[in-house]
């Protein structure tokens, strides 16, 4: 999107002159799901595709901000000495709430301001617009009030935003990956330590294309809590007798000699996903590194396999594109990416293929789920910054 187009938004929508134009990512994790809060190390990197805010500052305590992606939702209006949770607010809570944990450490707000909010994410398509919206909050009102915050602190506000405030029982990998990406890097994070390092991603003549199911999902209720809850019982049973922080303590031979402590066959597949899943994503980012692009695409695959099986959050959407993209030429492998239940799954194609790709999976899909899939070609980029 143009800069100047965006201002040209701002204008009619509030009808005075913006101040400043900021971007901040969507992501998608290569590999490392649902292990972001079980202890394991995710691979995610951001993406082209991401939020916009114009800015403006005002003379009054009045926060005005308006979503060009919710436009019959209009203005939303709220008072910089009232950041109490909202549910009529609906999106605006992620700005919000950013704002409520920044008072929380210290910040004071002196002034309010006007947003103008334009994404060009798929709706509830799994890119994290909730941690990119959250991401942009903080790096306006970081520029914007000159606030001696680090980036690395905005990344773990914008979890407590996500927890404390909208309720969303999340890792931190989303907000993480929106707020410390670099363009063509990934970044494998240790998320029980939050030790990170990047890795260059050099998939050669391949491409990532992400696959949109088009169908919606809300994360806060879909079964995302459910399966959290379920990989923190099982570690329970295992600390009976094993000297473990979290899942992503183990190693599959470790895993496999203490299964017995959990007792359950339900428990029994989410944990393993969680202890199988954490070593895909180290060996994955080993294979990246030396250019084994054959290895990293099966890992991807076998991510995703782990992911219907095992932790049973894939649905017949993602299924139908995983499974229909492994079938065509020139795909190294493919998976779903995001908490599951809808949204996106990404597949790795050889350039030269992508037009014949998208024909068939899109036929494939349409021909069982009955509507279209979207296809996109994911490029990595920076985080959120101010836009010249």
């Amino acid at each position: 999107m143009k800069t100047s187009d965006l201002k040209q938004e701002f204008k009619a929508i509030f009808d005075s002159e913006p101040e400043r134009v900021f971007f901040s990512p969507g992501r998608i994790n290569l590999i490392g799901e649902h292990t972001d809060y079980n202890g394991g190390h995710v691979f995610p990197c951001a993406i082209t595709i991401g939020t916009y805010g114009v800015y403006k500052a005002r003379q009054d305590s009045t926060v005005r901000m308006y979503s060009a992606n919710i436009a019959d939702q209009g203005i939303v209006t709220f008072d910089i000495n009232d950041l109490s949770y909202d549910k009529a607010a609906g999106w605006t809570n992620y700005p919000k709430g950013m704002m409520d944990e920044l008072v929380k450490t210290g910040v004071t707000f002196d002034h309010g301001f006007d947003l103008y909010v334009h994404g060009n994410m798929p709706d509830g398509a799994g890119l994290s617009s909730s941690a990119s919206i959250e991401l942009l909050t903080g790096i306006v009102l970081k520029t914007a009030f000159n606030l001696k915050v680090s980036q690395l602190d905005l990344v773990k506000i914008g979890q407590k935003c996500e927890n404390n405030y909208v309720g969303v029982n999340s890792g931190i990998m989303d907000q993480f990956a929106v707020g410390m990406g670099k363009k063509d890097q990934a970044i494998l994070l240790d998320t029980n330590t939050m030790d990170y390092s990047y890795a260059p991603v050099k998939l050669g003549n391949h491409v990532i294309v992400i696959m949109n199911t088009n169908k919606r999902r809300e994360l806060a209720d879909s079964k995302y809590n459910e399966r959290r809850s379920e990989c923190e019982e099982a570690l329970r049973r295992l600390q009976t007798k094993l000297d473990i922080k979290s899942l992503g303590d183990l190693d599959e031979h470790q895993f496999d000699e203490a299964a017995y402590l959990i007792n359950d066959e339900t428990l029994i597949k989410r944990a393993r996903h969680a202890v199988f899943e954490n070593q895909r994503a180290i060996r994955a980012t080993k294979a990246l590194a030396a250019d084994d692009l054959t290895t990293f695409g099966t890992l991807v695959t076998a991510s995703h396999v782990s992911l219907h099986f095992d932790y049973e959050v894939t649905g017949k959407e993602l299924d139908t594109l995983a499974e229909s993209a492994w079938q065509q030429p020139g795909v190294l492998g493919a998976r779903m990416t995001g908490a599951g239940f809808g949204g996106c799954a990404i597949a790795i194609v050889q350039k030269d293929q992508v037009d014949a790709f998208k024909e068939n999976v899109g036929q494939a899909y349409r021909n069982a789920i009955g509507y279209d899939a979207s296809f996109y070609i994911a490029e990595i980029a920076d985080g959120p910054r101010e836009l010249a």
